[in-house]
């Protein structure tokens, strides 16, 4: 693609806003160097890395922290003599802990599917014998530890000891030769890595010593007695051994990264690239940005687009809808001057630059583009005085070098070509453009003001017609666009809210009269017409998101309300609980409450399902149905006809239903289901085990029953119930139980190694 067709378009300053978005050199720089994607297998895992990019980031709240540039270094680790300092050590710690902080954060979201943004950031071995070694000798401020290598402590150990020695000796004599008065505000500093005693110039003499420096005052002399001398000779010979050994520690270091260059490289680059993804997440943030959809073929739909520059600097923008129909390939934009013929042509051109680069464009969900290799643009004043070319001349001569590029993978953009010449044979040439391309299958977009082409625009098949939108009344631009219609170019009208004097208005009246060729009053009525349908739409569109919003709230009232009147029946049938717990009820009493309120779960669940109930004469034997209260399904066993109840085996349990609660199964299908006793699908392999010990009879039936249910829901294959050994007494209630519940394949006592006679191992259907 031609740089100047960035340029026409503008396509660096929104990659200028985007570098300014990056936390990083690197990734600024990265940014800037941005361009689109050659191939659409490219672009779609462009946008995809972005769409997962800015999930994570919004569910993980992950934000980038400035990390410094380490580009420079790979190259230099080429060399096998080559040593890194410490600061480039350092730099590489903070990159490294930062690439593992990304990595641990995306490994929390193993689950969402990440795939492509895991791979593109993360498909490296991570460096560990690196992080490893710089971790263990570069402490959190990047100075290198005394425990990098025991050489190197000794040495540090020796320097503290002297400094403790010196600093003795220093107060001691002090003391002794009564130097306090000389003395500056410190007892000990060092000059030149030699302690010295900062002392007032008068008193230089009174002791004998080195003299190394004095301060910039020259009140102050830096000296160094003679009881040091010795002891900063040791201290130098220390220094060098020092350094030799962080020498060597640097080496070793260095020798470790290059071992893992690549993986270290990877990471760094890793590390680069989720800062222009961050940067691109904070873009879109800006103006409600997202990635489009973008396909090998089909017509072009921008829904709710702006200008990506305008939207970045003023909210208020209007949005246009720019989209072609299935079969048509051309588009020919009129109207009058400073409607938004150029932008709507810009919006566009830019759009398609920026969702194929996989940069989040401001355009609403639905949008969607092919994938155009190429995009050229003839647009604004092409005229140079320094090569002697006019409007007109440099449009064909870019068309006549860039005519053989065009193909059925190209977007041709042409703001008024043909301007510059006789308007007839201007505007013949540009129909013939357009003929050639719609031709080459090429699709193009199209700004005049040439009634002929106008006419072009209606009368041709492939080809769309769209006009931009004035008030009616002011004359104003409403900066919206009306379809299959052409506009008047109003050139008058904008002349004279630009001020253009009223002697020169009404001669141009006159002569426009004389012409015979003023159609103003009919383009004028259709643009009334245009904009009145426009306001229909809107108003049809604000209705729908008024009824879409008082849907959302009542059901979401419904929701609450059903919550609330279902948490007090439950809590009624716990206290139902409680009393026969506490026997302050009977067992047949609390049976009868519980049904109660059963049956006002039965009433409130079935109101979010109303539609899908049916009446009884549609149920049969057989037939497959869904229990709206428990949104569970299950086959119709026997009906009674005098009371309206159809007889459910739902996961092995029968119970009568009403018909009012049943539904169509949740598969959709109504006609006869497998007979009852047909062999159920094999269980699972899931085990439920219930204790039994130390209840009454009923009170242990009752638990049984519950630890059946909820093995049931659960889709548990086997029950293990642990009753113990005792009388047998509580063994016999339970086995007389098993015997008549349906959801029970078959039992049996454990073996003797798993509890005997203990326990009951239950088969479940």
């Amino acid at each position: 693609m031609e740089s100047r067709t960035f340029q026409v378009l503008e396509f660096p300053k929104i990659l200028g806003v985007l570098s300014g978005f990056a936390t990083s050199e690197p990734g600024a720089s990265e940014c800037l160097n941005i361009h689109p994607h050659s191939t659409l297998e490219a672009v779609l895992l462009a946008n995809e890395l972005f769409d997962q990019a800015a999930s994570w980031v919004g569910e993980s709240g992950f934000r980038m922290r400035a990390f410094p540039d380490l580009g420079g270094i790979f190259p230099h680790l080429s060399s096998e003599l080559a040593v890194l300092d410490q600061d480039a050590l350092f730099a590489l710690k903070i990159i490294l802990d930062l690439a593992m902080e990304a990595r641990e954060s995306l490994s929390r979201f193993e689950d969402r599917g990440w795939e492509v943004l895991k791979s593109e950031l993360f498909a490296y071995d991570w460096p560990q014998k690196t992080v490893s070694g710089i971790g263990r000798c570069l402490d959190a401020e990047g100075q290198i530890r005394d425990e990098s290598s025991p050489a190197l402590m000794d040495v540090r150990q020796e320097i503290r000891a002297i400094h403790q020695r010196c600093t003795k000796r220093v107060k001691d004599f002090i003391i002794q030769e009564n130097m306090g008065a000389a003395m500056q505000d410190e007892f000990m500093t060092i000059s030149s890595d030699r302690y010295v005693l900062p002392i007032k110039a008068n008193f230089k003499n009174k002791t004998k010593g080195i003299i190394h420096d004095y301060s910039q005052t020259g009140e102050t002399c830096y000296f160094e007695p003679i009881f040091l001398v010795e002891t900063n000779n040791r201290l130098q010979e220390l220094k060098r051994e020092e350094r030799a050994e962080e020498y060597k520690v640097l080496q070793y270091l260095t020798g470790l990264i290059r071992q893992e260059k690549p993986q270290v490289s990877d990471a760094y680059r890793g590390l680069v690239t989720l800062d222009v993804l961050m940067a691109k997440v904070r873009l879109a943030g800006v103006y409600n940005g997202r990635t489009i959809e973008v396909t090998g073929e089909g017509a072009p739909r921008l829904l709710k687009s702006r200008h990506p520059l305008l939207a970045l600097t003023d909210e208020s923008v209007h949005p246009l809808n720019i989209e072609l129909e299935e079969g048509q390939r051309a588009m020919i934009v009129s109207g009058g001057n400073a409607g938004g013929k150029t932008v709507c042509l810009k919006t566009v051109g830019l759009i398609g630059l920026m969702a194929f680069s996989g940069l989040p464009v401001p355009a609403a969900e639905g949008s969607r583009l092919p994938f155009w290799s190429d995009i050229f643009v003839i647009m604004g004043d092409e005229q140079s005085l320094e090569e002697n070319v006019s409007t007109f001349t440099a449009q064909i001569k870019y068309l006549r070098r860039v005519w053989d590029q065009v193909d059925d993978r190209s977007l041709f953009i042409l703001d008024e070509f043909g301007a510059g010449t006789d308007p007839t044979q201007g505007a013949a040439l540009a129909q013939a453009v357009i003929d050639s391309l719609l031709e080459k299958r090429a699709t193009a977009f199209t700004a005049t003001h040439f009634p002929a082409l106008k006419a072009y625009a209606m009368a041709t098949r492939g080809v769309r017609a769209a006009s931009v939108l004035f008030d009616p009344d002011t004359k104003k631009p409403l900066f919206r666009l009306a379809y299959d219609q052409v506009g008047a170019s109003i050139a008058l009208d904008v002349a004279k809210e630009h001020g253009l004097p009223n002697e020169i208005l009404e001669r141009a009246e006159k002569y426009l009269l004389l012409d015979g060729s003023d159609t103003t009053t009919v383009l004028d009525r259709l643009n009334a017409m245009a904009v009145k349908k426009e306001q229909e739409l809107d108003a049809i569109e604000d209705e729908r998101a008024r009824i879409e919003k008082k849907r959302a709230n009542l059901e979401a009232k419904f929701e609450k309300e059903r919550v609330k009147l279902l948490k007090d029946v439950q809590s009624k049938a716990q206290d139902v609980v409680k009393q026969w717990k506490s026997e302050r009820i009977g067992r047949k009493e609390a049976r009868k409450k519980l049904h109660e309120v059963r049956l006002r779960i039965e009433d409130i669940a079935p109101e979010r399902e109303k539609e899908p109930a049916f009446s009884f004469s549609d149920i049969v034997p057989g037939m497959k149905v869904s229990y709206l209260a428990w949104n569970k399904s299950g086959t119709v066993l026997e009906i009674n006809d005098k009371k309206k109840q159809a007889k459910v085996d739902i996961g092995g349990v029968a119970m009568w239903v009403k018909a009012d609660h049943l539904g169509p199964a949740a598969s959709g299908g109504s006609g006869p289901a497998k007979p009852a006793n047909a062999k159920a699908p094999a269980p699972s392999d899931l085990v439920v085990e219930v204790d039994l010990r130390g209840n009454r009879a009923d009170m242990a039936i009752s638990e049984l029953e519950r630890a059946m249910d909820a093995a049931l829901r659960k889709g548990a294959g086997r029950l293990e119930i642990v009753h113990g050994r005792g009388t047998g007494a509580l063994r016999r209630e339970v086995h007389e139980f098993l015997k008549h519940y349906p959801a029970v394949e078959s039992f049996a006592l454990a073996p003797e190694d798993r509890g005997g006679d203990g326990m009951t191992e239950v088969t479940l259907k």
